[in-house]
């Protein structure tokens, strides 16, 4: 990558992830595989990463730990144009109600626009999934609130604890066996506040520990905390999922970087070299205070 650009964030437009970059008004992405070596060093203060596409006007500092990555404006007017703001009653688009499993004890019912398919649940890190039902907006969204109220689960799940059971998945049957046990609860629900104007799915477990390169990884034992100006990332990647990029690092396992906290950043390539900031013991819980 050129000095200059700076990152947009991680994207799941398919099946692998892409790195999203700007510099003025260009755009580029970097195509991700496994294997591959990976490493930047953060150059000067952190960037509102804009909103809907577009940079921010005041071109505000914003802190390093935010996974945000935008200013208090840019922030509210990206949050106003989205499906869970509850704003756009009159949508015309299909959407899609899913059933997400991240791991055990870790699942939520959600919706995402038909035409998106499974990027959501890449975006998510939903290790596993299955589709509950099709239709408009505001069914997708009634059944969404009954059956998160039925089965008990809530409307979000920290990354946190994502990655703190990701590195010790059960294997693909089990996985399979926990989603569709959920699906059945949610199945046995049908006229219990469900509107009728959304199409049931059938049950088809979709797993994506293979598109994540999670099957046979090692556990991730640290996380980033933060970027700082002159910070180095740098290792081979090994899997990732969601905004998370796990980087094996020589000499110090397998670290993960939220790709949240690197929007906004200007970037330069490193060719070697390891992890030089702030990180957090994914394991107990401890912060490591200084560099690695």
């Amino acid at each position: 990558m050129a000095g200059g650009w700076w990152c947009a964030g991680l994207r799941w437009p398919g099946e692998a992830p892409e790195l999203g970059w700007r510099r003025g008004g260009d755009r580029r992405v970097s195509v991700l595989a496994y294997g591959a070596a990976l490493g930047f060093r953060a150059l000067g203060e952190r960037h509102c990463a804009g909103a809907r596409g577009n940079a921010c006007p005041l071109n505000a500092v914003v802190p390093g730990r935010s996974t945000g990555g935008r200013c208090a404006e840019c922030a509210r007017l990206d949050r106003a144009h989205s499906v869970a703001a509850d704003t756009l009653a009159d949508d015309p688009r299909t959407y899609r109600v899913y059933l997400a499993w991240f791991g055990p004890g870790l699942v939520k019912v959600g919706i995402t626009g038909e035409e998106r398919g499974a990027a959501r649940l890449r975006e998510q890190g939903a290790v596993a999934f299955t589709w509950l039902g099709r239709g408009p907006l505001m069914a997708a969204r009634r059944t969404e609130e009954v059956l998160r109220a039925a089965l008990g689960v809530p409307d979000r799940i920290p990354y946190a604890g994502k990655r703190a059971v990701r590195g010790r998945l059960p294997g693909i049957e089990e996985r399979a066996r926990a989603v569709a046990e959920l699906y059945a609860r949610a199945a046995a629900l049908d006229g219990r506040g469900r509107p009728e104007s959304l199409e049931r799915l059938p049950l088809e477990v979709i797993d994506q520990a293979g598109v994540f390169g999670l099957d046979g990884a090692r556990a991730p034992t640290r996380s980033v905390r933060e970027l700082v100006d002159g910070g180095v990332v740098a290792g081979r990647l090994v899997a990732a999922a969601g905004p998370d990029l796990h980087l094996d690092v020589a000499g110090g396992g397998v670290v993960v970087l939220d790709t949240r906290l690197i929007t906004g950043r200007e970037l330069t390539a490193v060719t070697d070299g390891d992890v030089r900031v702030p990180l957090i013991d994914i394991g107990n819980g401890g912060v490591q205070g200084g560099l690695f």
